[in-house]
């Protein structure tokens, strides 16, 4: 199989490293910069996969897949994007994309969908053996604001978890350490789900008194039913917060909530009609709780169909600075105050932190700093003495972890930070140690981005042909 791939991107640099790409594995393929071009020659041929750029000049990369699935809806399209929030997610599978890949993305890693769309295509036109539907309906665009930030490959996993399944009415269950955001994953399958009118009822078994739980949960038959959350939530959706710590005969009840959608207020025999959704979550393990005698294992199972698991802060700390400037100017505009700045050294401090509290202490810590620090600059000692304590028994920062804290930084700061310290250790000559290093970096990015193409590498250095050879051999990259 040999498929036919439309590249399109308004980025020439895009371009390139798919043209050499595919190039390389020996793939068919057609670039164009615009999806007005791409249309044009939709007229009198037909792809087996496209991946396009979603932010273009003229027409977007969500208005193409419209555009494209009026004429062919069986095209297995892939969106790039650099907004790699959740809302560019929902975004790209409502309008029903195949897979999106966020930007800096790894081109192996883009081969690999690729592959995987253009089997789609083919096994989806051998069931059909029949001319693609054109009556494809547009799906209803969201206007939901981003709930859960973060780019890093897990949280990635997550919103792709979200955005395939928001539109199931099955049950969810949600691992994750306390403060990871499992009632945002929640609030999210929701808001982007058919029940997104409809009520969200929040329920958290750990701060309700175990002999009330069934009370708040199912009602009473000799009270005001209208305010158990069953009632509340009905036509939408119910979240059961910590779930591991609900007693045992109310698990039974829910139970038969999911199986049969209907539910047993107390003091009453008769089973009531419920139309609710459930979600749950745990920051326990649940298997361990089965064993033990305290958890259901048939609610298990039933709650189990889906299962969403995210990440603690600690395992994708390349997203701190990221929402660390979010947070930051969040309890700016709650304070009415400018928003503060992390310095470099506080970002690499933070990444080196074990986060027991998860994105809910990065957030608090930053509201604490909006208040406390009285310059626009937060420094090392601006911190809390827990959180200096804390990073004492931490080792040195990995490469990633520093890299993730460096995001934020121009390069002009990590240069002026690199010359402060080889100056306060007494060092000289450090402009000649500095420039080799520099032209070294530079040099190597631009041949692997070109593929070695040293031609095109001196042009994109704005170097001449003759100069680029001098410098790989004076620095030893030949």
């Amino acid at each position: 199989m040999n498929p036919m791939i439309w590249v399109i991107d308004d980025d020439a640099s895009i371009r390139f490293v798919f043209d050499k790409a595919l190039d390389a594995n020996s793939i068919t393929h057609r670039l164009f910069e615009t999806g007005e071009a791409a249309l044009d020659a939709l007229k009198h041929e037909t792809p087996d996969v496209i991946i396009s750029d979603i932010k273009m000049p003229g027409i977007d990369g969500l208005e193409l897949i419209e555009k494209v699935h009026e004429i062919d809806e069986n095209i297995p399209f892939i969106i790039m994007t650099a907004h790699s929030d959740l809302t560019a997610a929902i975004d790209a599978y409502e309008e029903g994309s195949f897979d999106y890949l966020p930007k800096p993305f790894d081109i192996e890693q883009a081969i690999n969908v690729i592959r995987r769309a253009a089997v789609h295509r083919v096994n989806m036109l051998q069931m059909l053996n029949q001319k693609p539907k054109t009556d494809v309906p547009v799906a209803q665009e969201t206007t939901e604001e981003a709930e859960i930030i973060g780019k890093s490959p897990a949280m990635q996993e997550v919103f792709k978890f979200i955005g395939r399944i928001s539109k199931t009415d099955l049950p969810v269950l949600i691992h994750g350490e306390v403060g990871t955001g499992r009632g945002q994953v929640a609030r999210a399958l929701h808001n982007h789900g058919e029940r997104k009118g409809q009520k969200f009822i929040s329920l958290n078994m750990s701060s309700i008194p175990q002999e009330m739980v069934k009370f708040e949960l199912f009602g009473d038959v000799n009270k005001d039913l209208s305010q158990s959350a069953i009632v509340k939530a009905d036509g939408g959706t119910l979240f059961i917060n910590e779930i591991s710590d609900m007693p045992m005969d109310c698990q039974n009840r829910l139970l038969q909530l999911i199986q049969h959608q209907e539910y047993t207020p107390i003091g009453s025999t008769a089973p009531i009609h419920a139309n609710v959704r459930v979600i749950a979550s745990t920051s326990h393990d649940l298997e361990e709780k089965i064993n033990d005698g305290t958890f259901n294992s048939d609610l298990y199972y039933r709650l189990n169909i889906i299962n969403i698991n995210i990440p603690p802060l600690r395992d994708r700390n390349n997203d701190i600075p990221l929402l660390a400037k979010y947070f930051l100017a969040q309890s700016a505009n709650d304070s009415h105050t400018e928003p503060k700045k992390l310095t470099s050294e506080v970002l690499v401090f933070l990444c080196r932190l074990p986060w027991p509290g998860n994105v809910r202490q990065l957030k608090n810590l930053c509201k604490y700093l909006t208040i406390m620090v009285t310059g626009r600059d937060i420094q090392l000692v601006d911190l809390p003495s827990e959180f200096l304590h804390a990073n004492k028994s931490q080792a040195k920062p990995t490469p990633m972890q520093q890299g993730a804290a460096k995001e934020n930084a121009t390069w002009q700061e990590l240069l002026r930070t690199w010359v402060d310290g080889k100056l306060k250790s007494g060092e000289h000559d450090i402009l000649n140690e500095a420039v080799p290093e520099f032209e070294r970096v530079m040099l190597e990015a631009t041949l692997t981005f070109t593929g070695n193409h040293k031609q095109e590498s001196a042009k994109l250095l704005g170097w001449g042909r003759n100069t680029l050879t001098r410098k790989i051999k004076e620095l030893n990259l030949s």
